[in-house]
């Protein structure tokens, strides 16, 4: 029985085998496989499209969704966050909004995760760019049809009128 079993096994193990390689050696051969290379042969090194520019406008930005971190409005490039250093707070924090006219970091960045309040930047909310980002002038790379909740909730009360 153990035979059989073992024969069987190896005989499927074969045909995957062999199935595997006729199918990409038939892919090879198409030469038609999508890859981020394009067209691009693999003995060229393609030209990179140029890096998009920051934009740096220092105006607020409509959110999308509730509870979305708000983007960041202004050039960031060179700014130092790490652990003895955050380059974003010599704005943002409580003690130099008035003088810097920028908004202070959200409360919610001064509580631990039981819910209560320290004295300074929680930890866990203290490297700025896990949440918030710049935004570019980049073209999308894809199709975007994404339309906010409020405007999906607006046409909802209008189709019941």
């Amino acid at each position: 029985m153990k035979n059989i079993i073992k024969k069987i096994a190896k005989t499927v193990v074969n045909g995957l085998i062999f199935s595997a390689i006729g199918i990409s050696s038939a892919m090879a051969a198409d030469n038609n496989v999508a890859t981020l290379r394009n067209s691009t042969s693999i003995e060229t090194q393609a030209t990179p499209s140029p890096i998009a520019n920051v934009l740096n406008k220092d105006i607020k930005q409509a959110r999308n969704y509730p509870m979305q971190p708000p983007v960041i409005p202004h050039k960031t490039r060179n700014y130092e966050v790490n652990l003895n250093s955050n380059k974003c707070m010599s704005c943002h924090s409580r003690t130099r909004t008035q003088e810097s006219q920028a908004p202070m970091v959200s409360v919610t960045h001064f509580m631990d995760r039981d819910g209560n309040f320290l004295a300074e930047i929680s930890p866990r909310r203290y490297f700025c760019n896990q949440c918030h980002a710049t935004q570019t002038d980049a073209k999308p790379l894809v199709e975007n049809d994404f339309v906010d909740m409020h405007t999906i909730m607006k046409a909802k009360r209008s189709a019941k009128k």
